[in-house]
């Protein structure tokens, strides 16, 4: 069992950056993939970025140069690092952590409970 908690969430101008936090609780933190997904109004989730346990890391292609995902395997802790924000980037952003099955294929795992990030002049 996996307890994920987000912080680092708020109102940013365009241009501006963020810094999210992931901090979970339980057992065996290294060995799960930690991904940020993200849900707009009306819109579906998305993965923004994925970092596995063997450090390969995905991203989505609109974040790609702008976001970076890493963790902190001694802190139980993972980040995504936001700069140059858009107003495209407002949604409600959430933590997951799930096991990787295959290379292309991972758990529906644990869910953090999500952190606002709103991008507005």
């Amino acid at each position: 069992q996996v307890q994920l908690v987000e912080s680092g969430g708020g109102l940013v101008q365009p241009g501006g950056s963020l810094r999210l936090s992931c901090a979970a609780s339980g057992s065996s933190f290294s060995s799960y993939a930690m991904g940020w997904y993200r849900q707009a109004p009306g819109e579906q989730r998305e993965l923004v970025a994925r970092l596995t346990s063997g450090s390969s890391t995905t991203y989505t292609d609109s974040v790609k140069g702008r976001f970076t995902i890493s963790r902190d395997n001694d802190k139980n802790t993972a980040y995504l690092q936001m700069n140059s924000l858009k107003p495209e980037d407002t949604a409600v952003y959430y933590c997951n952590a799930a096991r990787q099955l295959s290379p292309n294929r991972y758990t529906s795992g644990y869910w953090g409970q999500g952190t606002q990030v709103t991008v507005s002049s």
